[in-house]
């Protein structure tokens, strides 16, 4: 890959990644492949977006700071697993060996990617009202549990974690789609912090690509808001939808 090429599909990457969240969200699914595609390998290129991509989540955090003023419950009882489940994720993956990850990526992506083929039908089931879900303690064990190992997956992958959040809290009986936006992003924030930091301080982050995505991905979301308003937000889905099956398909067929 050349000298200029790299950092020039990287940031294309990036700033798209932006563009994308800003309207539909699932930019990882082609900042991620790309840098695959440029040649950095998959520990590496997952390890640099997660310690590149978690302040944008912050952002999104604070645009919902009064629903998590009325959620003092969920973040007492969820905050801790998020944590730990994304440290846990990111120390699974530092120890994961490269040809192992090298051959699960393909799956990975293709079911973040069906996650994200989904979410509108999942969006529709969480307006089913669960009125009378038990609270019991067995019952919040179980949404204890059940975030924990979202966290895991998301200190371990995070590609379509907010998609998999949302429908983890319509499951455990949340229906205002305001408080659970809310609360994703902040345990988004929770999970992709403390792996940050991990990867940071023990991961082989690509620091010189991390900076261009970080400056992409602002470019993007700020920049390329109004293209992806203009395109639509429908047929960018489908873009990333196409992008995520035929980056999967490619990988899992290339030697």
């Amino acid at each position: 890959m050349g000298a200029l090429l790299h950092p020039t599909a990287v940031f294309a990457a990036a700033f798209a990644a932006g563009m994308i969240n800003s309207v539909a969200g699932g930019g990882t699914l082609v900042l991620f492949p790309t840098l695959v595609w440029v040649g950095v390998s998959p520990i590496v290129a997952n390890v640099t977006c997660t310690a590149a991509l978690w302040p944008g989540s912050i952002g999104a955090m604070y645009g919902f700071r009064r629903e998590l003023e009325q959620s003092g419950r969920w973040l007492k009882m969820l905050s801790a697993p998020s944590l730990l489940g994304g440290l846990l994720g990111a120390v699974l993956l530092l120890r994961t060996p490269d040809q192992t990850f090298d051959a699960i990526v393909p799956y990975l992506i293709g079911f973040a990617t069906c996650l994200f083929a989904a979410q509108e039908s999942i969006s529709r089931l969480l307006r089913w009202e669960m009125a009378h879900a038990q609270q019991s303690r067995r019952w919040w064990i179980g949404a204890i549990v059940f975030q924990l190992l979202v966290a895991l997956y998301g200190g371990y992958f995070g590609a379509g974690i907010g998609i998999l959040m949302l429908a983890a809290l319509g499951l455990l009986g949340l229906s205002d789609i305001h408080q659970m936006n809310a609360l994703k992003n902040f345990f988004a924030v929770c999970i992709n912090l403390v792996a940050a930091i991990y990867f940071m301080l023990f991961g082989p982050v690509s620091w010189s690509d991390a900076l261009v995505i970080a400056i992409g991905a602002i470019a993007g979301g700020y920049g390329g808001a109004g293209l992806a308003r203009r395109v639509g937000r429908e047929a960018v889905r489908r873009v990333v939808i196409v992008i995520g099956f035929g980056m999967a398909l490619s990988l899992a067929v290339s030697p």
